[in-house]
């Protein structure tokens, strides 16, 4: 083969495994919580995945395990591009129609709910990602059955609050004011985040108490709203089966940064990293090699 063709091949194979390099898929992704008023994930996190007080976190982890509260920031739709009513059905919506989450469905009067009052709100959204996009803040109607499974008709079509995201999230949280409606009694505030990059989206059930019922919870009630703490998150990253590596530019909080750089939690794409890698030392030798061939002496001929 000339040498010029050879040149040729050993480019397109150090090509073709650069680009396997570049392919590599990253490990799953999650981004985030309602942490004000406090997520039924987060709440239940926040007691303690190992050993939770309430009840129903207790009943959550009977029923799931405790990776889904590792997981708090993991409810999403890769796919979802803004069709939440097609791919969530009702009953279904605290979950996102998952069945890793589908605890957190449940029709129950003893979530921990965040005493709320009509009017200005602080919303306050804890990302371990933070992406640019659309966070939507919905208020169940007046009349809500907190007994029975959430609907989407359930929902006030009038959001409570519509906050337009960026890539930067100070200090790990997205932070805006709202506009509680007017409610007595048990309610659900639901949060639907659609990234306007990619067409992946986050779900998450925050339940709250409208009213001076709010101040004194009854029995079934007890468990307080608390979010998780950041010592808390720090403690249970390490159980995460989740991973923030390969969001394309999104920017990470300070203190996130660390487990960004941390290895995928599946070993197939440091396995096809490596692979690459190979391919092209493969590649180079033999370019190299032939290279050499070419330019050493030629063999004496027979007498």
């Amino acid at each position: 083969m000339p040498s010029s063709r050879r040149t040729a091949a050993g480019v397109a194979a150090l090509s073709a495994a650069a680009a396997l390099v570049a392919l590599t898929p990253t490990g799953a992704a999650a981004h985030g919580a309602v942490f004000n008023p406090v997520s039924r994930i987060a709440a239940c996190f926040a007691e303690g995945p190992e050993s939770p007080d309430s009840q129903v976190c207790k009943d959550l982890v009977s029923d799931s395990g405790t990776q889904p509260l590792y997981d708090w920031n993991e409810v999403n739709i890769a796919n979802a591009d803004g069709n939440h009513k097609a791919v969530i059905p009702d009953g279904k919506l605290c979950s996102a129609n998952r069945e890793k989450y589908r605890a957190l469905d449940w029709a129950r009067t003893d979530w921990a709910a965040t005493p709320v009052k009509p009017g200005p709100y602080d919303f306050r959204i804890r990302a371990t990602a933070a992406h640019s996009g659309t966070m939507t803040m919905y208020v169940t109607k007046d009349g809500f059955d907190p007994t029975q499974p959430l609907k989407w008709s359930d929902l006030d079509a009038t959001p409570a609050a519509v906050h337009h995201t960026t890539r930067t999230a100070t200090d790990g949280y997205y932070a805006f004011t709202g506009n509680l409606p007017e409610r007595t009694g048990r309610h659900v505030v639901y949060m639907v985040w659609q990234r306007n990059d990619s067409p992946e989206a986050f779900y998450s059930c925050s339940d709250v108490t409208f009213g001076t019922a709010a101040a004194a919870p009854t029995a079934a009630t007890a468990a307080k709203a608390e979010a998780p703490t950041e010592a808390e998150l720090a403690a249970g990253a390490e159980l995460s089966t989740v991973s923030h590596a390969g969001h394309g530019g999104d920017e990470l909080p300070p203190a996130l940064s660390a487990e960004a750089s941390a290895a995928p939690a599946s070993p197939l794409p440091m396995a096809l990293a490596g692979a690459g890698a190979l391919a092209a030392f493969g590649a180079g030798s033999l370019l190299l090699g032939r290279r050499r061939g070419s330019s050493a002496p030629s063999a004496p001929s027979g007498s």
